[in-house]
């Protein structure tokens, strides 16, 4: 069992790379972009196509974290649900919110086309799993809602009566399917995408740690790195907030989460077609829940909270047991089966679930996508291109205060409590 993301294992090398150190093909540039993952290239890509100078400035390999270790999944909907955006922000601005992650679902769609990036990208949909008989009358009233709003006018109920022509094992109470989702094999898509950046022009630095934010008395920025700097005139800020770095308002404001997944050894095609005779995406309504889905090479993907802890080796390892023991009673079918892959990642969550970005005090940013970021982030990377030449209103984000998380200051201490509140709802919801 290798204990690395299956993506990123079974993903072509990055060429595009630039080589030496940051400052020196040029001394000043437009835009630097703090982080070389979906949002950062999708920018970097974008702004280059408009002409502007640009650095991308990555701390390890390019898509090496969330981008690159996340299940496969690229999504429409919201992590509220559209009734609960509409009781709190109005109709308008719930509209405006949901039909952004539509948006972003075909932004994908679009960039893997017009790149000719071979990444396996399919509409298979997904389908949230009722695992009460209650969640099954709460995805009723979702599906009401969006029907009604016509922001998701695809969505269908699916019963319990009908729930086995979608999914080979029992313990589920019907479902909701959104179609227009997608999957795809996102290590191949994210390197895709920065060779795609670095074609247009965009100057893609791997192992540069930004160590440094000045700003200049002309309003410019000198970005350190741990392979020189560079002054821009403007920054753009992709990482997450939650890593090493000179962004402490940031941290202050998102709480990084554990999640875990691990992949199986290739599974004959006569079981997987039993088994998951759609091929769609799957989520489940628990709190502490799971998601699934089979990968290009027949391989079943089972992730999710496993353990409410960061990733690391020895933390891998027995979330990978957990989510062993979890699949194994989803599909008792696979008892025993080989795991070939266990590894965990980082999401990074708002205190409400939904992305910030925008402008701070010169500096710009985007992050925060809480779950949805395989679709989310690649499309705000194109809307901050848009925001940074001028065009404030095409971030849909834009209006969203972002006060601090009280008591935290990066290390996200309550996640412990957080996971034991989780499970108690999973009791007595």
């Amino acid at each position: 069992m290798k204990l690395e993301s299956f993506w990123l294992d079974t993903a072509p090398a990055f060429q595009g790379g630039a080589a030496g150190q940051v400052g020196e093909a040029a001394d000043r540039v437009d835009v630097a972009i703090v982080g070389g993952g979906y949002s950062g290239l999708s920018a970097g890509l974008a702004l280059a196509r408009r002409g502007a100078s640009v650095v991308v400035l990555e701390a390890g390999r390019v898509i090496g974290e969330a981008s690159g270790r996340n299940g496969g999944q690229c999504n429409n909907g919201t992590a509220q649900s559209y009734s609960a955006l509409v009781q709190e922000f109005g109709e308008d601005t719930a509209r405006r919110f949901y039909l952004a992650y539509n948006s972003a679902v075909d932004t994908v769609e679009r960039l893997v086309q017009s790149e000719n990036i071979d990444c396996g990208f399919r509409r298979c949909g997904k389908l949230k799993l009722a695992a009460k008989p209650e969640h099954y009358e709460g995805l009723a009233r979702a599906s009401e809602a969006l029907l009604a709003a016509g922001v998701d006018p695809g969505v269908k109920l699916v019963t319990a009566a009908e729930l086995p022509a979608e999914l080979g094992c029992g313990g589920y109470f019907g479902g909701l399917l959104q179609p227009d989702s997608a999957q795809m094999h996102v290590g191949k898509f994210g390197v895709g995408l920065a060779e795609a950046a670095a074609a247009a022009g965009a100057r893609v630095y791997e192992h540069a740690a930004v160590t440094g934010l000045q700003r200049l008395p002309s309003g410019d920025w000198q970005v350190s790195s741990a392979r020189g700097s560079v002054q821009a005139k403007q920054v753009l800020v992709t990482t997450g907030g939650s890593g090493p770095g000179p962004f402490g308002w940031f941290r202050r404001r998102i709480v990084p989460v554990g999640s875990f997944a691990v992949v199986t050894a290739p599974l004959p095609a006569e079981l997987t077609e039993r088994l998951l005779p759609q091929s769609r995406n799957y989520v489940t309504t628990r709190h502490i829940g799971n998601y699934f889905r089979l990968t290009p090479d027949n391989r079943l993907l089972f992730g999710g909270r496993a353990r409410f802890a960061v990733s690391n080796p020895k933390s891998d390892q027995k979330s990978g047991a957990v989510l062993r023991a979890a699949l194994e009673r989803h599909f008792p079918e696979l008892q025993g089966v080989g795991i070939d892959y266990c590894w965990g990642g980082t999401v990074d969550m708002s205190q409400d679930r939904l992305p910030r970005a925008g402008e701070k005090n010169g500096l710009y940013y985007s992050m925060g996508y809480s779950g949805h970021g395989v679709q989310m982030s690649v499309h705000m990377g194109e809307v901050m291109a848009e925001v940074m030449a001028g065009n404030r209103a095409a971030n849909p984000w834009r209006d969203l205060s972002w006060p601090a998380i009280p008591g935290h200051f990066g290390k996200p201490w309550f996640l412990p409590l957080v996971g034991l509140y989780y499970q108690w709802l999973d009791r007595v919801q």
